[in-house]
């Protein structure tokens, strides 16, 4: 009972003295108080998913306030200006005008700010008469890329990605100044992509310079750069290219009508969230885009009429669509020639069966030895371990997962020291203690090379998926196993679609001179026509007669 009275008592003493603090307050003060806090509470219960709703929300509608007070409240509220230290409005005036110039100082470029400022600075009153952000358009500011813009939300979109506004006085518009100035690395040879003969460079993270690096090789009006934003609160860059005169248009269309229908916050992780919105929706393993960090590649790729899309922040780019056969292609096979190229092609495609097929026949033909064929008896271990094949094959998989994710975050000077514990002290001890067989390590080697010389790394995963399945089935069912397991896979693969192209063409369907042109790296003058399954307006990249009658008269129609 004390308790209670000496906490009334104390809870009574609280409230004579809040009352005693609000008598002792001026109606000023008191309105300032409830001003403030219907302002937080405004503050804390907006739920805005996109730049125009946030707008909307604290001023009613999307204009631009010829008041330069109302305009600094909105970006304040929007934009975050005197809370972001990187977000400064630098208010002047020039010509007798009350201006501010809105930029974000880790993108704005000083050098052109300071030429069009020092231009500005030498207005007179009577230089800017009537429209006084007209004349600052028309006449004074010595840029390119100026473009003049009625709605806020389209001022704060473009400061975002790197421009500057310049706010006038009594103005309904802004002008916009392209002084952008991103981040950049030099283009690199990408690491994934090596070849021994060919150019050096390689996408980086920037836009415009991947954009820059394609127009470099392909000089054709007819190359297409679709740019749009994707997410409501990232609004990355997604640009679309294509060849107009030889892409199939409907395709296009398609492409460019899904980007536009993705309605999520934002795509930080860039090209890949892209393609799972877009193209690559559910579970299946296998990529329905090859992606590259070549410009040669996608050079060739746009020739083709394929479409390419580039992502701002992205190094790579996805080129669609794509099947099975174009995955297991490297740029490495056009710069040879077309015997070495051929031969190189081979080998490739070797190391993908083996690394597809080899396990599963050796696991099979050790379970039942009768399917051996002639003089193959010494296939199998001599010696029997302490663990069951199949275990041993599981573990040994894991175990290279584990060294490849290891790897990828282990220094460089340490990844080789890493390598040599993991592949020679564990695997030797691992063998002499009778826990693996020799010939389990030995194959594992052989496969996990034929998966790293495939020149997709995602097709490369896709396949060790497959390989595990067929070592599980192998090992409970057999031979009838392996034979459902692989027709499943190759069904599985038929039914799999690159936007209504067919993953494994030209195998399925069949097309003999298009599988053949797969299997062998034709020399380039005999290769004339484009893949098929491009479905190109134009499928011819020469023609016969040398005055190029032929392609002329096809165009026109």
């Amino acid at each position: 009972m004390d308790v209670r009275s000496d906490n009334n008592g104390h809870n009574s003493d609280e409230s004579e003295s809040a009352s005693e603090e609000m008598l002792n307050k001026s109606p000023n003060e008191i309105h300032k108080e409830k001003e403030q806090k219907a302002y937080e509470k405004k503050k804390q219960n907006e739920m805005s998913d996109s730049i125009e709703e946030s707008i909307k929300y604290w001023q009613e509608n999307d204009d631009i306030s010829p008041s330069m007070s109302e305009n600094k409240y909105t970006l304040q509220q929007v934009l975050g200006l005197g809370e972001s230290f990187d977000v400064n409005m630098r208010e002047m005036v020039m010509g007798g005008k009350h201006v501010g110039l809105l930029l974000l100082t880790g993108f704005a470029k000083d050098e052109i700010l300071l030429e069009v400022l020092k231009r500005l600075t030498y207005l007179t009153p009577d230089q800017v008469s009537g429209h006084a952000l007209k004349s600052y358009f028309d006449c004074y500011i010595p840029h390119i890329q100026v473009e003049r813009v009625e709605k806020m939300s389209a001022v704060i979109n473009k400061v975002l990605t790197g421009m500057s506004a310049l706010f006038v006085e009594g103005d309904r518009s802004v002008i916009i100044m392209d002084t952008r100035s991103y981040p950049v690395r030099s283009p690199e040879e990408p690491s994934l992509e090596r070849v021994v003969r060919g150019s050096r460079d390689g996408f980086t993270e920037t836009l415009l310079t991947n954009v820059a690096l394609v127009r470099r090789r392909i000089r054709d009006p007819g190359l297409k750069f679709e740019i749009m934003q994707v997410g409501r609160r990232s609004q990355t860059d997604v640009c679309v290219v294509y060849i107009d005169d030889i892409v199939d248009k409907v395709q296009v269309d398609s492409v460019r009508e899904k980007i536009k229908r993705v309605n999520i916050d934002g795509i930080p992780a860039a090209d890949k969230q892209l393609e799972e919105a877009i193209i690559n929706k559910g579970w299946h393993p296998y990529p329905l885009v090859r992606y590259s960090e070549r410009p040669d590649v996608t050079a060739s790729h746009l020739i083709e009429g394929r479409v390419v899309i580039f992502v701002d922040t992205s190094p790579s780019v996805m080129i669609l669509p794509t099947t099975f056969f174009d995955l297991c292609e490297h740029a490495e096979e056009n710069r040879q020639t077309a015997f070495m190229g051929t031969y190189l092609r081979w080998v490739r495609f070797g190391g993908i069966l083996i690394s597809l097929f080899l396990l599963p026949l050796w696991l099979l033909m050790v379970i039942d030895p009768g399917i051996k064929p002639a003089g193959m008896e010494f296939i199998g271990p001599h010696e029997n371990a302490k663990l069951p094949l199949i275990l041993q094959f599981l573990l040994i998989e894991f175990g290279v997962d584990l060294l490849r994710m290891a790897a990828v975050h282990t220094p460089t000077p340490l990844a080789s020291a890493m390598g040599l514990i993991a592949a020679i002290l564990v695997g030797d001890i691992a063998v002499k203690t009778g826990y693996f067989v020799n010939e389990v390590v030995l194959y594992m080697a052989i496969a996990a090379i034929g998966m790293f010389a495939t020149p997709s790394y995602e097709l490369g995963l896709a396949n060790r998926l497959v390989r595990l399945f067929l070592l599980v089935v192998v090992a409970i069912f057999k031979v009838p196993g392996f034979v459902v397991g692989t027709t499943f896979i190759i069904v599985a693969l038929t039914l799999h679609r690159s936007y209504n192209s067919s993953y494994l063409w030209p195998f399925i369907p069949f097309n003999a001179k298009a599988l053949g042109n797969f299997l062998f790296r034709m020399p380039l003058l005999e290769n004339k026509k484009r893949p098929s399954i491009n479905k190109t307006r134009d499928n011819t990249k020469m023609d016969d007669d040398p005055d190029g009658e032929l392609r002329k008269s096809k165009k026109h129609k």
